[in-house]
């Protein structure tokens, strides 16, 4: 019995330190749209991603072409030049798929290029949003746009045109 008061106590004084805590909320989407530099990043990795995406269909569209041909003449080949077509085709494939890896993998340069674009700007918001998170003493800053988890929050406590103001962009 005396654990549980205890328990019960503890409880109660865990959820009074929680409610004293201040909280704030910003809508990350709605501040990167209305940042320029960063709808000019996203254009621009657009636009080089179009033209890798067509670097690589042309690689395929050569391959499917290789092995249309393959087909068509297939009967009339000798068995060394059935092995020599086919890897032809395997060779072209795998190209199109390095290309594809070298561009939109993991570790790719679409990713590498992202970064360099991107990074420089969200670390700017971060700041300014760890900044005005620190002049107001909030405790706890959730983005709504991102966490599927919050399902209301007051427009009292969202910050995201005053992140936009510290920025330079007024709103």
């Amino acid at each position: 019995m005396k654990k549980l008061i205890i328990c019960a106590i503890c409880a109660i004084c865990g959820f009074t330190s929680i409610n004293a805590q201040k909280v704030a909320v910003i809508d990350m989407e709605y501040i990167l749209k209305n940042i320029p530099a960063y709808e000019r990043a996203n254009e621009q990795l657009g636009q080089v991603s179009k033209q890798w995406q067509a670097e690589v269909d042309a690689l395929n569209a050569e391959a499917q072409t290789l092995y249309k041909n393959y087909q068509n003449e297939v009967v009339f080949l000798s068995k060394e030049q059935k092995k020599a077509k086919q890897d032809a085709i395997v060779d072209k494939e795998k190209q199109a798929a390095e290309l594809k890896k070298h561009y939109f993998g993991p570790e790719g340069e679409l990713f590498k290029k992202r970064t360099a674009l991107m990074n420089p700007i969200q670390e700017e918001v971060y700041n300014v949003i760890k900044d005005i998170a620190e002049l107001r003493g909030y405790q706890l800053v959730l983005d709504r746009a991102s966490d599927a988890g919050i399902i209301f929050s007051s427009p009292k406590i969202d910050i995201s045109s005053e992140v936009l103001r510290k920025l330079g962009y007024a709103n």
